[in-house]
């Protein structure tokens, strides 16, 4: 019922709902393409590898994200966010030109592309929401916004895979093009008010740098963003994985679909719990939670079992998003409007960076050693990103336990 209650307080703002509505018609057509990239890579190389390095191109760009949130602080949220929804639209059907092997670098160089709009379009959307929704139900919002963007695992997924083996790979980039032209009307109904940015008076890199100086000296931020960082890490080593746990498994390359709609599926439900489950457990447990279920699935993902597979993607989904949401949350609450898009940017960075160093090395370990052992290896390393959560606890229980005098002798 207390679920219910705040989601409907959540969209019955007009802007919220707005704002989710252009993440559900979006997140239709990146998640598509995500799955058709990889299975159009597979088909055409037959390279496990190489498929994964899809991923890479779209995640490499969030190293980038403290100066690309730069752009979200110079100008006004709203019409970036439009112009960058257009861009896209007119870059994706460059794709109808990839015929063969040869062609795969201009699907990378896309998908990079992609992958560096992306950046600027969160940070210009998480300030936005920042502005529009209130504090106290930024944690809901934030739990809807995953329900709807992990929840088109359930259904784009396996449309992408029905279009791609229908008519191919391009036209899965067009379907994507036309989600962006749709997400475009929808936030520019937006009435979210933004004054002009003030112009700068400091050093792009000063100004660049800004936002990591915010996360690193905040107490409550520093903690959250390293095990989230360190989860992503994990993450991106488990991503790397997932066609050659397919191939275990005696399936087709397209079957990484179901896949994503069951891991999607565990995502959708943890996004509707989120909001009071922060508020009873706190940030930090709530994360810490999180990483132990995400731990337990990739170790499980190892035994070539259709169900234990399919329920170990459900774990993941729910488990992940855990630290993810808790970061964001807090980021959003604890962030001057100025800075916050460089501050989100960052924390894109710091959180999804990690995911493109363990794609790589992922890649190649695949290859090398095989997925079953480095799983399980993965899965009994995992839990060492609650590391930071927990030091952070015992630092506030010691300095709880303090009298006012120990704790300030001044």
């Amino acid at each position: 019922m207390t679920t219910t209650w705040t989601a409907v307080r959540v969209l019955r703002d007009r802007d919220a709902g707005l704002c989710l509505a252009g993440v559900v018609v979006s997140g239709f057509g990146t998640s598509a393409l995500w799955l058709a990239s990889g299975v159009w890579v597979k088909d055409l190389t037959g390279s496990d590898g190489l498929a994964a390095l899809c991923l890479l191109a779209m995640w490499t760009p969030v190293l980038a994200g403290p100066a690309l949130g730069t752009l979200a602080d110079r100008v006004r949220r709203k019409p970036l966010l439009i112009g960058t929804n257009l861009g896209l639209a007119a870059l994706l059907p460059t794709l109808f030109t990839v015929h063969s092997r040869d062609g795969l670098w201009l699907l990378y160089v896309v998908l990079f592309i992609y992958g560096a709009a992306g950046i600027v379009h969160d940070a210009a959307e998480s300030a936005l929401v920042a502005a529009a929704v209130d504090g106290s139900l930024l944690g809901d919002f934030n739990g809807l916004r995953t329900t709807a963007t992990e929840g088109m695992k359930l259904l784009a997924p396996l449309a992408g895979a029905g279009i791609y083996a229908a008519y191919g790979g391009p036209f899965v980039a067009f379907l994507d093009a036309v989600t962006f032209v749709l997400a475009t009307g929808l936030y520019a109904l937006l009435r979210v008010p933004e004054d002009r940015p003030e112009p700068p008076t400091d050093r792009r890199r000063a100004r660049s740098a800004e936002g990591a100086r915010h996360l690193w000296r905040h107490e409550g931020l520093r903690p959250l963003v390293l095990a989230g960082g360190i989860t992503m890490l994990f993450a991106g080593l488990n991503g790397a994985m997932v066609y050659a746990v397919v191939d275990g498994l005696g399936r087709s390359p397209a079957f990484a679909g179901v896949l994503f709609a069951v891991q999607g599926t565990g995502s959708v439900l943890i996004g509707t719990v989120s909001g009071p489950a922060l508020r009873r457990l706190g940030e930090h447990r709530f994360a810490a939670c999180g990483i132990a279920l995400f731990a337990a699935g990739v170790a499980l993902r190892a035994i070539p079992s259709d169900p234990v597979t399919l329920v170990c993607s459900a774990a993941i989904g729910a488990g992940l998003p855990c630290v993810l949401i808790a970061a964001f949350t807090a980021v959003q609450r604890e962030t001057p409007g100025p800075l916050l898009g460089r501050a989100a940017a960052t924390a894109n960075t710091l959180l999804f960076g990690p995911n493109a160093v363990g794609l790589a090395v992922g890649a190649g370990l695949v290859e090398l050693v095989g997925h079953r052992p480095a799983l399980v290896v993965l899965g009994l390393a995992a839990p060492v990103a609650t590391a930071p959560l927990l030091q952070s606890s015992a630092r506030a229980s010691r300095t709880a336990s303090r009298s006012p005098s120990d704790a300030n002798p001044a």
